[in-house]
């Protein structure tokens, strides 16, 4: 009888939301999508660049839903009363301001999400070679668990500290993770190539982002060297059980000319004894399936994922091919950058803390055309 009363005080709890960043996409997206979930109360949106103007001022989009609702200048006594805090702040900024949100008697039993990178990573150390910058809050970084709810759900559920992966992260580790944990692909031969939508670089306006240098053309970046390297390493390493030392990717990321969307290619050399070809590709699609039989936003099947097809939904497209003439094989994600690659993904993870219904608030359909 007690079970079945907390199980249906969460079904009628309205949780009251405190998005800090909100200014910015991820923070943008997190109000889109926030306004829609049948538990969710926006009280509070942050945005220090932004602070006194409205929501709708910045984001016509959101003009019905935040009606004369301005951004306010970040303190902490703004959170008192607040249950959820989404931190869609820049790198480095969160672990600034962490220590006073976690230790703070008046936010105790909040659940705080975090869509940086800050803390992803449990050794400071890895932190600080890829990023660049020793670690400001490193005593908590064991206390945050990792935010991928299709690899990591029973992690996620309960927890009050949670880092969210973001958009190439996500894409690769749930390409490749249930091939290196078959055994079907060598874990120390992976390259992901991924394409990126505009969107995935942030509100800010830079010369490689403006309208002139994207439109009508395509780039990589970061080639051997970018951060999101070791992540996608780790997210591999900890669901195939195998030490980090174990998976080895070379990532290389690239800017296309849309708004939204990653399509990240995943090349890695076979592992089985099994015969290649035909054959081998429908064991391969076996194994995702079956990895992913129960999850609400995967889809696996032969159709070669796009990006257009998850647009503004928190759903991924996956498909798997053996190469017989060279051994390898190829694993296909697309998913929506802003969505399941930041913001949705953020509030999948809110929701199995908070004990609701793991897909409120979320869409697994796509806007098309």
């Amino acid at each position: 009888m007690l079970l079945n009363l907390q199980l249906l005080f969460r079904v009628l709890s309205v949780f009251r939301i405190a998005v800090l960043g909100a200014s910015g996409f991820a923070g943008a997206e997190l109000l889109r999508l926030c306004a829609r979930h049948p538990h969710f109360d926006v009280v509070l949106a942050t945005g220090s660049s932004m602070a006194g103007r409205s929501i709708e001022c910045l984001y016509p989009s959101l003009a019905l839903e935040y009606p004369s609702v301005d951004f306010v200048p970040y303190q902490p006594e703004v959170l008192d009363g607040c249950d959820v805090v989404f931190c869609a702040l820049p790198h480095g900024v969160t672990q600034s301001l962490i220590g006073e949100i976690v230790t703070s008697s008046r936010v105790s039993s909040q659940v705080i999400v975090d869509l940086s990178a800050d803390f992803r990573f449990e050794d400071p150390k890895r932190y600080q070679e890829w990023y660049g910058k020793v670690h400001q809050a490193p005593d908590l970084l064991e206390e945050f668990v990792y935010g991928l709810p299709e690899l990591y759900r029973e992690h996620i559920r309960g927890s009050r500290l949670i880092a969210a992966p973001g958009c190439y992260v996500t894409a690769a580790a749930l390409a490749l993770a249930p091939l290196v944990a078959a055994g079907d692909v060598e874990p120390s031969d992976i390259i992901v190539d991924a394409v990126s939508g505009v969107s995935g670089a942030g509100r800010t306006c830079q010369h490689h982002t403006s309208f002139c240098t994207v439109n009508e053309n395509l780039t990589a970046y970061g080639l051997t060297r970018h951060r999101h390297t070791p992540e996608i390493e780790m997210a591999i390493a900890k669901k195939a059980r195998l030490d980090v030392n174990d998976v080895q990717v070379l990532f290389t990321p690239h800017l296309a000319p849309i708004n939204r969307g990653i399509l990240a290619t995943c090349y890695a050399r076979s592992a089985s004894v099994r015969s290649r070809g035909r054959a081998h590709t429908e064991h391969l699609l076996n194994v995702m399936s079956d990895a992913y039989a129960s999850e609400p936003f995967i889809i696996v099947d032969e159709r070669m994922p796009s990006t257009k097809s998850t647009l503004g939904s928190n759903s991924v497209h996956i498909t798997v091919r053996a190469d017989e003439r060279t051994g390898r094989v190829v694993a296909v994600a697309a998913l929506d950058n802003l969505v399941k690659g930041s913001s949705g993904q953020a509030i999948q993870c809110a929701n199995l803390a908070l004990g609701v219904h793991e897909t409120a608030g979320l869409s697994t359909a796509g806007l098309y055309p």
